[in-house]
């Protein structure tokens, strides 16, 4: 996995929308990805509980009829903590201060969201087994 285009995509999209303040990517069973988050988040904690209520909400979208879940908003005094769907097997938590734009954020992350999809799920490039790190092919 890439993951310094993970990262880029983080911080993309906090240099995008302003008043993103952290971001997440992790499994949808909450173990975590990466994170850029400031030192007062726990990203593995936030992982968890984002992935439980990913669940949540696509229980409820799935019981009432309301179709695949994209996203899921949380609204607090403070902020607000946007969680996406990366598929089926992943997510992306987006944390915001009280100024977040939420329809900026949801614009800013659909394509986000693709690019985090196809890192995610690129395959790996393994070197052949004997290969020296760094070493150029040499003609047999």
């Amino acid at each position: 996995m890439d993951h310094e285009a993970l990262a880029r995509e983080m911080r993309g999209l906090r240099e995008q929308v302003t008043g993103v303040t952290d971001t997440a990517v992790a499994a949808a069973d909450g173990l975590l990805i990466a994170a850029d988050t400031a030192d007062d988040i726990d990203p593995e904690g936030l992982a968890a509980i984002a992935a439980a209520g990913l669940g949540l909400a696509r229980r409820t979208a799935a019981a009432t009829g309301r179709g695949t879940l994209h996203q899921t908003v949380t609204h607090g005094s403070l902020g607000c903590a946007a969680v996406y769907a990366v598929g089926e097997s992943a997510l992306m938590v987006v944390l915001g201060d009280e100024g977040v734009d939420l329809d900026r954020l949801h614009e800013r992350t659909r394509p986000a969201l693709t690019r985090i999809g196809s890192i995610l799920t690129a395959p790996r490039t393994v070197p052949p087994v004997g290969a020296v790190p760094g070493a150029g092919a040499e003609a047999v």
